[in-house]
């Protein structure tokens, strides 16, 4: 086992009312991830191996991070898909769609919890095959050779932490919704299993010229 670290993509579109809108970064993105990148090279950040998502703003972001690795692409990293079932919960249980970004905070843990329970139907996966296809992708990833990066989205980071340290539902809720873009969270092999031991770490926007860069969406 070699440890996995993971990376949320670059801030991305935060007007978008949809899947394929969202999947863009924003200028801010771009510069995030560049930070980022520079931040690993002048540390000296030993990776041999870098996968994303199939998604856009995954690739954007891996491009961004100059690693001078060539990317996987695996679909199993990529994002639920919270515009796809906030509108599955709306027609199935009328519980309107977020028009404004502070309302997203509340409704995102009830988007989680009505899909936990197989209360969504036209959505194009249940949560337990969300479960499984991360639980899959970093247990093949964590059998390669090297340190790995992957470059993925918050909900697929929190379930992570949901996997490896028994959260709950609404606690994986409150996790994902404190992932920053651009932050690195840390898996390391510990007595045969996977540990966290870095979490929401963005070293590269510490200082207080960067700070406006803390984003979470």
């Amino acid at each position: 086992m070699s440890h996995i670290t993971l990376i949320r993509h670059g801030q991305a579109n935060t007007h978008a009312k949809d899947e394929a809108s969202y999947d863009q970064l924003s200028d801010l993105g771009h510069q995030q991830s560049a930070w980022l990148g520079a931040h690993m090279q002048a540390t000296h950040q030993h990776h041999t191996r870098l996968y994303t998502g199939t998604l856009r703003r995954h690739r954007e972001t891996a491009n961004g991070m100059e690693t001078g690795m060539r990317a996987t692409e695996d679909a199993r990293l990529n994002e639920l898909e919270y515009f796809t079932m906030a509108q599955a919960l709306e027609d199935e249980h009328g519980i309107p769609v977020p028009t404004a970004p502070s309302e997203f905070v509340h409704h995102f843990p009830k988007v989680l919890a009505h899909w936990q329970d197989d209360k969504l139907k036209n959505v194009p996966e249940r949560f337990s095959e969300f479960e499984t296809r991360i639980k899959d992708a970093l247990t093949e990833i964590g059998q390669g050779d090297g340190p790995a990066l992957v470059v993925t989205s918050g909900g697929l980071i929190a379930m992570t932490m949901r996997l490896h340290l028994g959260l709950e539902v609404g606690a994986m809720a409150n996790v994902a919704l404190a992932i920053m873009n651009t932050s690195m969270h840390r898996l390391h092999p510990i007595g045969g299993t996977w540990s966290p031991v870095m979490f929401n770490a963005v070293p590269h926007l510490e200082h207080p010229d960067r700070h406006h860069a803390q984003t979470h969406v």
